[in-house]
């Protein structure tokens, strides 16, 4: 069991819940504004004119008490919770992500974010070899000791669940908790919701777009210490997983196919681009056994909120027009890192982060893996 940390007062959690639900806030703003005002609720108060001061048209939509409170009854007739980051229910290995969801809504035992964990993800229309491998090896890291995450999609995702049910399994929606995606994975998902665990950022209520599946995708690869393609096509998203456990410094396994099939050209090319080749679930188990020996996510990672001030706002006074101006002439739609735009703007690093919140909060930035931003609406 987790151990107990500190937790979010009701109040805290309903402006938690309103802050991260406001139009272009994202886990980055979300950050930010908590570590620039110190509070959801300061940050609430202010943040329409942050957005307005970023170039945003319209002033931000910020959802009412009334919606939060809401939305946080349905969790509960539903029977989820919200875990905020640091919290004794959120998931250890999602807090060592870049940039982690401040708050996720979680169904069942959240006891199996504790073990040591990997992900199996592949193609929907998966073969019937692949549906049997990617038995086989959620059978086998189960019975060694691992978690199985994976997506709750058709094919490979559908298959790595079943056979991880009695070992444990987590499954991450790319929709609401209450609108599982694809219909047939309907009874799935009930009975992970009564053997395993599932977990969603989005709201409830959320029909999945094409949009949300990298985010999804984004926190089954956080969730591993490696992640194994079982079968995936070129430009599949389970190349994006692959490619997003890559950037956060997880294992990349992959299973190899026949060069005629092109389900496997996904999962070869990982291989030729230095992915473990996998052809037993032995292979997964000695590759990740170094990293989860004496796994305790408990104290790896802290029961703490780490959310904390980075910058010196307190005794740095805010950007002017000019130096917004400077920034804005510095940015592009090439992504370039903070560090170097410090070094090219000169201000200092409070200023640069409120003029970077305030564009993003006006939907003008983009913010891209290892810090590096570009701007999405470049003045003509």
């Amino acid at each position: 069991m987790a151990p107990a940390g500190p937790t979010l007062n009701d109040r805290q959690r309903l402006n938690w819940l309103r802050l991260i639900r406001t139009e272009n806030v994202g886990p980055a703003s979300f950050r930010g504004l908590i570590n620039r005002f110190g509070s959801a609720e300061a940050a609430l108060a202010v943040l329409p004119e942050l957005a307005l001061a970023g170039g945003a048209r319209r002033r931000s939509r910020i959802p009412s008490e009334a919606e939060a409170e809401q939305e946080m009854e349905t969790a509960r007739r539903f029977g989820a919770r919200f875990a905020a980051i640091g919290e004794p229910d959120y998931p250890p290995m999602l807090r060592c992500m870049e940039l982690p969801p401040p708050l996720i809504a979680v169904k069942g035992d959240a006891a199996l974010f504790q073990p040591p964990a990997a992900a199996i993800v592949g193609a929907r229309n998966a073969s019937a070899a692949g549906t049997r491998m990617a038995r086989m090896l959620a059978a086998g890291l189960g019975r060694a000791g691992f978690v199985v995450v994976s997506g709750l999609a058709r094919g490979i995702d559908a298959a790595a669940h079943e056979a991880s049910l009695a070992t444990g399994t987590v499954a991450v929606l790319a929709g609401g908790l209450d609108r599982p995606y694809p219909p047939e994975n309907v009874a799935l998902t009930e009975r992970i919701a009564a053997e395993g665990v599932l977990i969603s950022e989005m709201p409830f209520g959320h029909v999945p777009r094409a949009r949300d599946f990298p985010r999804r995708n984004r926190l089954v690869a956080g969730l591993g210490l490696g992640l194994v393609v079982v079968e995936a096509a070129q430009r599949s998203g389970s190349l994006i997983s692959a490619r997003l456990a890559g950037e956060m410094g997880r294992l990349v396994f992959a299973v190899p196919g026949s060069p005629l099939d092109p389900r496997a050209a996904g999962t070869n090319g990982l291989i030729k681009d230095g992915a473990t080749l996998v052809t037993q679930a032995q292979d997964v188990v000695e590759a990740l056994t170094p990293l989860s020996g004496a796994w305790d996510g408990a104290t790896r990672f802290p029961p703490m909120l780490p959310i904390e001030e980075t910058e010196d706002f307190a005794s740095v006074p805010p950007p002017a027009e000019g130096e917004r101006a400077i920034v804005l002439e510095a940015l592009g739609p090439t992504p370039v890192h903070c560090d170097e735009l410090l070094r090219h703007t000169g201000l200092h690093p409070a200023q640069l982060a409120t003029v970077l919140l305030e564009l993003d909060l006006a939907g003008r930035l983009e913010r891209h893996a290892g810090g590096a931003v570009s701007l999405l609406f470049p003045d003509p």
